[in-house]
């Protein structure tokens, strides 16, 4: 039960901002953000200490660390995989270009 009401307080709290954010439209848009962003992080921290949140948390938590653990490719690895990819491109797209060319040429053949 005092988890729903936590989540409960941080959807309110988030959506009182909103609103205030268009209510307040006369005052300085860097303001109204600010405040936003404060409301933001106010709602997060209380939807953090639910059992839900704290669950998200952690799996955010758990994705950064195996993003650590990704080898990312080299410059060179990337270059030479995205020309291997366009090269494969264009020579499936010569194939069905041949193949509709082909196509076309029967349909007319049968046709005339």
């Amino acid at each position: 039960m005092a988890d729903n009401i936590k989540l409960i307080i941080a959807v309110v709290l988030m959506a009182s901002a909103i609103t205030l954010f268009y209510t307040y439209a006369e005052y300085s848009t860097l303001l109204r953000v600010l405040g936003l962003l404060v409301a933001a992080g106010l709602s997060l921290f209380v939807a953090s200490q639910s059992v839900i949140g704290g669950t998200a948390l952690s799996y955010v938590k758990n994705t950064q660390v195996e993003v650590r653990k990704v080898v990312w490719p080299t410059r060179q690895e990337t270059m030479q995989t995205t020309l291997l990819v366009m090269l494969m491109v264009f020579v499936a797209a010569l194939l069905l270009w041949a193949v509709d060319s082909a196509l076309g040429w029967a349909v007319r053949a049968l046709t005339l």
